[in-house]
This record gives C-alpha cells, sequence and structure tokens, in this order.
C-alpha cells in the first residue's frame, strides 16, 4: 500500500501500447487509486499480479470498476479497502488470446545427407507456422516475470534458432525420395511441430500448426527433376524429338526460309506414317483364305480347278468330269 496526495487523480488501466504482434504487454510501477478503471479490449485477457503472483484473471471484454468490480476477486486483496489517501500497487499483465502466424524460411541451405552427394544435398525450405499462448502460470514464471512486453519476432527467432536441425532431423527420417520431398511434406511439417512445441512449452506458448509451403532444390537438380519428369511423360526418345521439333516449328525457332521448316514437316510426318504402319501391321490378325481349292481337307470347292464351272456339292465337275473329292 501507499500514500498519494489529495489531487491525485484515478487512472484507467488498459494496454496503451497494443500492437498486433505483441504477445503481452505489463502495465506497472503505478498505484491503482480509489475510481480507478480498467478497460479489457476484444481478444484481450488481464491478469492481475500481486508480489509476482496471479492474483486474478479477467477474460471478458469490457470497462471494469476496479474497487467494485475486480478487487473483490482478487485472491489476496479482496478485503483491501480504498481509503481515502490509499491506492495499492500492482501489475496487471495484458496478453493477446489470439492465435498468430508467422512465416519462415531457412536463411542458409541445409545440406541433407544424400547417396553419390559427399556434402549432402543442398536445400531450402519456407512456410508458416501458428502458436498461441497457452498457459499463463508458465508464461509469467519464464517471460513476464523478467520483461514488460513480448514480441512475436521474439518467439520466431527462438524457432529458427532450431528449425535447421529438425528440419534436418525430419527429411532424414521422413524424406525417402530426396528428389520428391514435396510428397512427404506433411509428415515432415507434422514431427516438427510436434518437436517445436515440445521446444517452447515451458514458456506457456504452442505450437498450433506447422506448414512447409515448398522445398527448392539447387537449380541444377531442379532442372534435372523437370528434365526426367517431361521424358517420363513423354515416353520415350523418339516422341520427345517430335515434340520438341513441333514446339520449334509452332514458336518460330525452327527456320530458314520456310525449307528447314518444310523439311522438318516432312520428317515429322514420315515418321508419325510408319509409327501408323508398325501399329497397323502389330494389330493386324493373319488373313484366312476365303475360298479352298482341293487338298487333302475331304472338302469340295465351290468351282471347278481345270474348267471354273460352278460345283453344286457333287464329286465329278459336271463340265469335264475333274474329280472335285
Amino acid at each position: 500500500m501507499s500514500f498519494f496526495s489529495r489531487n491525485q487523480l484515478a487512472n484507467v488501466v488498459e494496454w496503451e501500447e497494443f500492437r498486433d504482434d505483441m504477445i503481452f504487454w505489463k502495465w506497472s510501477n503505478r498505484e491503482i487509486k480509489k475510481g480507478s478503471r480498467l478497460i479489457i479490449r476484444p481478444g484481450q485477457d488481464a491478469i492481475f499480479l500481486y508480489n509476482g503472483k496471479i492474483e486474478g484473471i479477467f477474460e471478458d471484454e469490457g470497462d471494469y470498476n476496479i474497487e467494485s468490480d475486480i478487487v473483490p476477486f482478487l485472491s489476496t486483496l479482496k478485503g483491501f479497502k480504498f481509503g481515502f489517501n490509499s491506492g495499492m500497487r500492482a501489475e496487471v499483465l495484458f496478453v493477446n488470446t489470439k492465435e498468430f502466424t508467422v512465416k519462415w524460411g531457412t536463411k542458409n541451405a541445409i545440406h541433407i545427407p544424400a547417396p553419390q552427394l559427399p556434402g549432402g544435398m543442398p536445400i531450402r525450405a519456407n512456410g508458416t507456422f501458428n502458436f498461441k499462448v497457452n498457459d499463463y502460470v508458465a508464461l509469467i514464471d519464464k517471460i513476464a516475470g523478467v520483461k514488460e512486453s513480448y514480441l512475436v519476432q521474439d518467439i520466431k527467432l527462438r524457432i529458427t534458432s532450431v528449425l535447421d536441425q529438425l528440419l534436418m532431423k525430419w527429411i532424414s527420417r521422413e524424406g525417402k525420395d530426396m528428389f520428391n520431398l514435396r510428397a512427404n511434406a506433411y509428415d515432415i511439417a507434422k514431427g516438427i511441430q510436434e518437436d517445436l512445441d515440445m521446444e517452447i512449452m515451458d514458456t506457456g506458448i504452442t505450437i498450433t500448426a506447422f506448414q512447409i509451403m515448398s522445398f527448392n532444390y539447387p537449380e541444377e537438380i531442379e532442372k534435372m527433376i523437370t528434365k526426367t519428369a517431361s521424358h517420363g511423360m513423354i515416353g520415350d526418345l523418339n516422341r520427345y524429338q517430335q515434340v520438341s521439333m513441333t514446339d520449334g516449328i509452332a514458336s518460330g525457332k525452327v527456320q530458314g526460309g520456310g525449307t528447314a521448316s518444310d523439311l522438318a514437316g516432312m520428317m515429322i510426318g514420315m515418321n508419325m506414317a510408319n509409327e501408323m504402319v508398325k501399329n497397323v501391321n502389330q494389330n493386324q490378325s493373319p488373313s484366312q483364305p476365303s475360298d479352298r481349292t482341293a487338298s487333302g481337307d475331304g472338302q469340295r470347292p465351290n468351282f471347278c480347278p481345270n474348267c471354273g464351272e460352278k460345283n453344286s456339292g457333287a464329286n465329278f465337275c459336271p463340265n469335264c468330269g475333274q474329280k472335285l473329292a
């Protein structure tokens, strides 16, 4: 308790230096006088502290009279009475209750062990993570007890200081295909989130989400991946050459007064025709003879092989007498 002169006026306890990227701010080192008010805005919680201990937590937004609306709910100060010349010294910690979203990115490439690469595969990555305050007691014990305010940048610095190690750990564990890490991004991110949450949980803050937006390989590796994917989509070298030549003609890269383009077109046409003929030959079954001649299979021909007379099923030709069966 302390005393003050008659001309001291009641004050307003509120978050005076609010910033959207501020996690908490402490109203301190000032006397709370008779008639003082507490203002809690949306997205804020107010925590009354006395001698470093939590006296009360107020979560509902509004404008409160401290003497009548707040003091009766404080743990050890509930019986405090404001006298004519008396007030009380207490700290009020305002906490931003929203979920923060932070962008992250590797400043330097991390070298992931990879076969046939002695120095490892240099990889960069970027994404976002989300966090929020979830334990006021731990927050006050580890951070707010010695700091007047705390920013998102402070959390980001702590996270990024261990992020490279965690990326290396989980890429090596989950990145079975080093050239297709994006397919395993969800599992890698989930593992990193769990480790990050363990890293900062003692500060009263929890990681609510962690996302990997992209993995970035060296330029040479990116080109190789793109080229390999293109070849895989085309199927074989002949098709690749045909598509490349067609693209060249369409884009005007194949030039020469029309002669080069014409020759290229003829070559493509011939190759396509050859492919069509080949496909037809492969798909066509051997033809069966429609007319049978006299053979040892016991069947009579429809026409006499000697004179050509039509046969109606007789064993001998009715015109020349040729044996038909």
